[in-house]
Order: C-alpha cells, then sequence, then structure tokens
C-alpha cells in the first residue's frame, strides 16, 4: 500500500476588508464587542475559579470557546486592514490598542488564576498518593537497624478521573 502525504492548500493572503471610513468603524466596533464579551466570560470564570466553584467555570468553556473562534476572525480581519486603518484613522487604530492591552492584562490574571487552581490540585492530589503510599509500605527493618526501602510491589496505583 503507498502512502501519499496529504495536500494542504495554500494559505490565502486575507484580503482587506476595510475600505471606507465607515467599514472600519464597522471593523473596531466588531472586535471591540467580541474583546468585550469574551472579557466578560473570562472574568466570570475568574470568579468561580476563586471560589473553588470549578464545575461552574467549565460551563462557560463552549461560550469561551465560541467567542475566543470569532476574537480570532476579527483580530484576522483587522489585521488585513491595518494599512488602511493605520492610514486614515489612526485614532481608532490607537484605541483598539489601548482596549487590546486591558484585554490582555485581564487575560493574564485569568491565567494567573488558572495556574493557581493547577498548581493546588496538583498538589492535592500528590499529597493523596504520598499518603495511600505511606500506608501501603510494610514497615520493616533492615539487619543494620535501619529502615528498609521498599520495592516497586508495594507501590500503590492512583487513578484519578480529570472529568469533575
Amino acid at each position: 500500500m503507498q502512502q501519499h502525504p496529504q495536500r494542504r492548500p495554500a494559505p490565502v493572503a486575507p484580503v482587506p476588508l476595510a475600505t471606507t471610513p465607515a467599514e472600519a468603524r464597522k471593523l473596531a466596533e466588531n472586535l471591540m464587542d467580541v474583546m468585550s464579551a469574551l472579557l466578560g466570560i473570562i472574568e466570570r470564570e475568574t470568579e468561580l475559579v476563586r471560589a473553588g466553584k470549578l464545575r461552574e467555570g467549565m460551563a462557560l468553556e463552549p461560550k469561551k470557546s465560541e467567542l475566543s473562534r470569532r476574537y480570532v476572525g476579527a483580530i484576522t480581519h483587522l489585521k488585513a486592514s491595518q494599512k488602511y486603518l493605520h492610514q486614515t484613522a489612526p485614532d481608532l487604530l490607537n484605541t483598539l490598542h489601548r482596549h487590546h492591552d486591558v484585554f490582555r492584562a485581564m487575560l493574564q490574571i485569568n491565567l494567573t488564576v488558572l495556574a493557581t487552581a493547577h498548581a493546588v490540585s496538583e498538589s492535592i492530589v500528590r499529597g493523596v498518593n504520598t499518603e495511600m503510599q505511606r500506608r501501603n509500605i510494610p514497615n520493616t527493618y533492615t539487619a543494620a537497624g535501619k529502615r528498609a526501602a521498599p520495592g516497586p510491589r508495594h507501590n500503590t496505583p492512583l487513578a484519578v478521573s480529570r472529568s469533575l
């Protein structure tokens, strides 16, 4: 059986979308709307994770994914029109940059909270595992009176379900 490498279509350069001031304004408003909606979801997720309500935070994932997809699309369209915006509406571009800087700062806070929650949960699982292993290891001593190191057959596997 012959294997043929899969062909990938060549990437198509995005066509600038904004060619009039009205289109530029609409493009900017769309991006700001998407960022605001995504920021609202991210702030809610951060609050829930900080409060330890992980299930509720995970319920926001589909909406967050959809808004993230729309955000990437809006950024792609903006990049395609950046030259036009820079020439005709630099104040609009500056406003978008400021709004995006706030957006990035809030994302960083969210990522920090999520990383902390991950580290705490990992620490808890490791602590449970250590305690399980300690309880299952027999207390034996060598001829020299030192505690014997247990062999791998005394380790008890720990199974963790990642779904909540």
